[in-house]
């Protein structure tokens, strides 16, 4: 008993010390991680500061109608154009050309390694899948116009089969990782319990997954549609190699130009009213990919706001 008591002070005072140490780790640890969201933060507005700052005198000294409607761009001419029309619309047909061929392959594929897939095969596939989500841009680029455009040119009997159709194809290729991953974690995290209800009620395993757990994870599918669109407009080394950097406007078996190899192939070289010129088109890159996420948030905001 006398020990009991003499014990019984020093071992209060350690575990005030421990919860008080704690405490303030706990305290440390979310002053570090405020500072670090907030230093994400303030890098996003620098980055539309500078885009803002750097973009806008081209659009006042060219005009914003001549600018975004002008069909031409010929920034080396002795009377420089600077129309970005036929790479605004090269950027949304060869974008939304990638999500029509990549999104149904991606859900698909998703599904069936998320629900269906035997174990083994699902490891072989996964290791693929993050082998196609490292593989430089580059490399799809170098395939692509080695093998790709060739293909088309020879199937479709073109003069040159780098084109819009190229690009597309290429870009769906490149946001299957993303669009199968994000979707294949959206589609577990659904609970076991909705997918039992849907079989119990007399449902097959393939109704459940489409018309249950699908809908359920929608909004991680969304998602993972966001990242693929992303991936898309961002992209500019692959397309450049495949699409035959041309700024004509947008044809299928065309060559084209997007608005980042507008900017990649011409910021080498370029001054003066060329060089603002080539950031305005980066504002308006950033203003269109901000513009889409604002959608889709919207859509799926006033979804859920419907369900309930």
């Amino acid at each position: 008993m006398k020990v009991l008591k003499t014990d019984h002070p020093r071992m209060l005072h350690a575990s005030v010390n421990k919860r008080w140490i704690s405490n303030w780790f706990e305290k440390g640890m979310h002053a570090l991680f405020f500072a670090l969201g907030m230093a994400t933060v303030r890098c996003v507005v620098l980055i539309t500061v500078y885009l803002i700052v750097s973009g806008l005198p081209a659009i006042r000294k060219i005009g914003i109608q001549e600018f975004l409607l002008g069909k031409v761009w010929a920034s080396t001419a002795a009377s420089p154009a600077y129309g970005i029309l036929p790479f605004i619309l090269t950027s949304i047909y060869g974008t939304a050309g990638a999500i029509v061929l990549g999104v149904p392959i991606g859900f698909l594929s998703a599904i069936y390694l998320a629900k269906m897939v035997p174990r083994p095969v699902k490891i072989v596939m996964e290791s693929a899948i993050g082998l196609l989500a490292g593989i430089p841009s580059v490399v799809y680029g170098l395939v692509g116009m080695i093998v790709l455009v060739p293909a088309i040119r020879d199937a479709f009997h073109l003069a040159d089969g780098a084109s819009l159709f190229a690009a597309m194809i290429v870009l769906a290729v490149m946001i299957l990782p993303s669009i199968i991953k994000v979707s294949i974690t959206a589609l577990k995290a659904v609970p076991k319990e909705y997918e039992e209800a849907s079989m119990a009620l007399g449902a097959t395993p393939i109704e459940t997954y489409f018309r249950v757990t699908a809908p359920a994870a929608k909004s991680g599918i969304a998602a993972a549609v966001v990242l693929g669109v992303g991936r898309a407009i961002g992209e500019a080394m692959a397309v450049m190699m495949v699409a035959g950097n041309v700024a004509n406007m947008p044809a299928l078996f065309g060559s084209v130009r997007f608005l980042t190899t507008a900017i990649a192939s011409e910021m080498s070289y370029s001054s003066g009213l060329q060089q603002q010129a080539l950031f305005s088109i980066g504002l308006v890159l950033f203003v269109f990919i901000m513009i889409i996420n604002m959608i889709l948030n919207f859509f799926l905001k006033a979804e859920k706001a419907s369900g309930k």
